[in-house]
């Protein structure tokens, strides 16, 4: 009994020791633990994502990939997933699941003498407190600081909130962090689309989320995904015959690709360079923001296909510069191929090696083995007679295949052919053309100019070559597309589109020391006195320095601060032709606020700004609607918008100016419009030397800016123009933009007077003129009124020498 009494005694004295030393232990653990209560306000770093105008996702910007997801928005099927996987008694235990731990323990003394890793036994609440606020350390102190802190989190946070930190917190492989960022990286599909068989393969990766997505380590990503599966069964989760389902599917992965995306990069890096300096870096990678943008899809291919098929048409009209590389030898030329890297921008070309070559056609093939043939025709271009004179064997070059429709010959001959039967196309087909990539490069932007929504903006050839934007940032002299802004000044200082001016030789002197400054015209040619409109159409140079003398430049000067192409144009005479540098963004805003009657728009890539929550951040249309929202329609008038725009020009003389423009399409350098059958109006521009080639249209809902030049700048060749290179490009634009539209034409405001004049004189059109249009006057300025002659008016026709406000030296020549 004695003895009894002792070794009870003793029991409990190792039991009171070992409660004091657990104690103490939990003690020296519990000292310096993260402040696990932050957690209740913990918010992750969510992907920022921009969209298109439609919707459509264009790009995503983060550090980790990850969108947030609300618990409630989780498919319970998907929580149940990693719930079986992962801690099966999560609802039931209090951070830390004594079962789970015995089991484990079990598991790791069976393979004691193996060299399979020891099984863990954290509870998603442990992991959870790992992830957030300890290490991946793999020792004994971080995993009683782990069970410490899991039980602790349980006594703030709910269940809920701990799964919803886990299940957006996660990382699962291929930089996704959280479920829903990688249900889109794996599988192209929001959570609610998921199956059994994805929910499960995702709820296996944390086990090890560097491992299971390689193909490489398919069989033990399926073993581990059915693995998952068995054991929602398991769980009751799901019945038998859905997990037998779910297991006989095959482990497939669907991530998205960027040809499914808009191709917008500069626009996108527009958007995120914004982005970047309003919120910084924390905001932009990791802010969560749900980005709306002013893109629109369809005229944003239109403008990429647009400005391609341009700048390669200017390049073609060049030459061939010959191929890409060159083949070693002719031995095992696919594997050879397939090492080649293809050149920035080729984007859909494709490279061929060069088989053989005669007179006639080329055999090409391609790294996969197989071959094609590139007739002499769709290699004309070189100008080359001979298609073994363009290329030869092991020569490496860039095709692009080319839809061609055929059409069957006939298969019934005489009587056997019906009255009236016509030849059928036999479906499309696909040839193949030589292609180089250009040299030259380029940019288009198209604008809403009532609203200064930016609709399209391609920024160069490619993106991928070169991520300068050429849209917003190139600073180029815009040469005759500034011609508009003089005569407007001319306009509003008493001149009429009737005024007479005098397009003849003129002499400017630079000042002491320096030669005198003769402008001429394009062809060098001049047509004498005609009115100021016919000026305008026909781009005449000489003409436009002398609108330019009589208005004055402080007033010209004003005019392009005023319209946002240049804050400090330099005052030299030469600046009415185009001498100043702009972009074409700047121009492309300035010629909306012609079109929409003389009012101040912001040009902007956005339209709204979100946070993670929704709240919005910014919005660019602030105007106010009474009467918008939550009202019933009950046949009431339709509210009304306020428009808040700053009017900034005698929406008069703005509308004289657009019909001005119209004439350029109509009979002047852009006259190859006019075919589209749409009212358009614009100017094009060409700087000297024919280094800046430019066009700027627009119809009355839709402004476009095409732009053509090197970046070094250098002529683009003696009989290159606006009218040759940009005006087709924004043709092949307009033409896809305005397809199945109703012609609708420019707005007239009040306070004009409509008189018919003969186009070429200006005056009164007599009856039965066969060419004479409309011309809108300011009332009291129409031809046969008594008005006073402009100011500067003695000027208009002086054909001498003229001493005034100097041009800046070679300038002479802009047209």
């Amino acid at each position: 009994m004695r003895f009894l009494l002792i070794g009870l005694s003793a029991l409990g004295i190792l039991a009171a020791g070992g409660i004091v030393a657990v104690f103490l232990l939990l003690r020296h653990y519990s000292e310096g633990l993260p402040d696990y209560r932050a957690l209740a306000d913990y918010k992750p770093k969510v992907v920022t994502r921009i969209h298109a105008g439609d919707g459509e996702l264009l790009a995503e910007f983060s550090t980790e990939k990850r969108i947030f997801v609300p618990i409630g928005s989780i498919p319970k099927e998907v929580k149940e997933a990693f719930i079986s996987a992962e801690d099966k008694n999560f609802y039931q235990h209090k951070g830390v699941d004594p079962e789970g731990i015995m089991r484990a323990a079990v598991t790791d003394l069976k393979n004691l003498h193996s060299e399979k890793r020891p099984v863990g036994a954290s509870t998603i609440t442990q992991q959870v407190a790992r992830n957030f606020l300890l290490t991946n350390e793999v020792s004994i102190a971080r995993k009683i600081k782990e069970m410490i802190l899991a039980y602790r989190i349980e006594q703030v946070l709910t269940k809920d909130q701990i799964l919803e930190l886990y299940l957006n917190e996660i990382y699962l492989g291929l930089n996704s962090y959280g479920v829903a960022a990688a249900a889109l990286d794996y599988f192209d599909k929001p959570l609610d689309e998921l199956t059994i068989a994805e929910m499960s393969f995702l709820a296996a990766i944390p086990k090890n989320p560097n491992k299971y997505f390689r193909e490489k380590n398919r069989d033990a990503a399926l073993e581990r995904r059915n693995y998952v599966i068995n054991r929602m069964f398991e769980d009751k989760y799901i019945t038998q015959a859905r997990a037998a389902e779910a297991i006989a599917s095959p482990l497939g992965f669907h991530p998205p690709t960027d040809s499914e995306k808009v191709p917008a990069g500069h626009f996108t890096e527009e958007v995120r360079r914004e982005l970047l300096a309003a919120y910084g870096k924390e905001g932009l990678y990791g802010g969560g923001l749900s980005v709306r943008t002013t893109l629109d899809p369809r005229l944003q291919a239109i403008a990429v296909r647009s400005l391609r098929d341009g700048l390669v048409a200017y390049d073609q009209r060049h030459g061939w510069r010959g191929p890409v590389t060159h083949l070693l030898n002719m031995n095992s030329w696919a594997e050879q191929l397939a090492k080649v890297p293809p050149p920035d921008g080729a984007e859909s070309w494709r490279l061929a090696a060069v088989i053989d070559a005669d007179a006639d056609s080329v055999k090409i093939g391609f790294s996969d083995g197989k071959t094609a043939e590139l007739a002499m025709a769709d290699m004309r271009w070189t100008g080359k007679a001979k298609a073994s004179a363009v290329v030869q064997p092991a020569d490496v070059i860039l095709v692009q295949s080319v839809e061609m429709t055929v059409v069957k010959p006939d298969e019934k001959k005489g009587a056997d052919k019906k009255k009236g039967e016509e030849k059928k196309p036999a479906g499309p087909t696909f040839h193949y053309v030589l292609r180089q990539m250009p040299e030259v490069n380029g940019a288009l932007v198209g604008i809403d100019p009532h609203t200064g929504r930016v609709l399209a903006l391609v920024g160069g050839m490619s993106y991928e070559s070169s991520e300068f934007d050429r849209a917003t940032q190139a600073m180029r002299q815009p040469g005759s597309s500034f011609k508009p802004f003089v005569f407007l000044a001319a306009l509003d200082s008493g001149f009429t589109p009737s005024t007479i001016v005098l397009d003849a030789p003129i002499e400017i002197d630079q000042g002491p020391g320096l030669p005198l400054w003769k402008p001429e015209n394009f062809d060098h040619e001049f047509l004498g006195p005609l009115p100021l409109r016919v000026a305008l159409e026909k781009s005449l140079d000489t003409a436009t320095v002398r609108v330019g003398q009589a208005v004055g430049m402080p007033k010209i000067v004003d005019y392009a601060k005023k319209f946002g192409i240049s804050d400090n144009l330099p005052p030299f005479i030469s600046s009415v032709i185009g001498a100043g540098e702009t972009t074409l963004m700047r121009m492309v805003t300035a010629y909306a606020e012609l079109d929409n009657g003389g009012k101040k728009i912001v040009p902007t890539l956005i339209d709204r700004i979100q946070d993670r929550e929704g709240t919005t951040l910014f919005r660019h249309d602030t105007r106010t609607c009474q009467g918008c929202t939550g009202i019933d329609w009950n046949q009431q008038a339709v509210p009304e918008i306020p428009d808040d725009r700053l009017q900034i020009q005698d929406p008069r003389t703005a509308y004289q100016m657009v019909e001005m423009l119209e004439g350029v399409v109509q009979r002047g350098t852009a006259r190859s419009l006019a075919a589209l059958g749409h009212p358009l109006a614009g100017k094009t521009g060409t700087t000297n030397e024919a280094k800046d080639l430019w066009f700027l249209g627009f119809s009355p809902d839709l402004v476009v800016g095409v732009f053509v030049g090197y970046d070094d700048p250098k002529s683009l060749g003696k009989h290159e123009q606006g009218a040759t290179t940009a005006v087709p490009i924004f043709k092949e634009f307009m033409s896809a933009a305005l397809a199945d539209q109703p012609p609708i034409p420019f707005r007239i405001p009040t306070g004009l007077r409509l008189v018919r004049v003969d186009a070429s004189s200006g005056g009164p059109a007599g009856s039965g003129s066969a060419n004479s249009l409309w011309e809108a006057f300011l009332p009291g300025t129409e031809p046969g009124a008594d008005h006073p002659a402009p100011p500067g008016a003695e000027l208009l026709t002086n054909a001498g020498s003229q001493n005034l406000p100097s041009a800046t030296t070679g300038t002479g020549g802009i047209y």
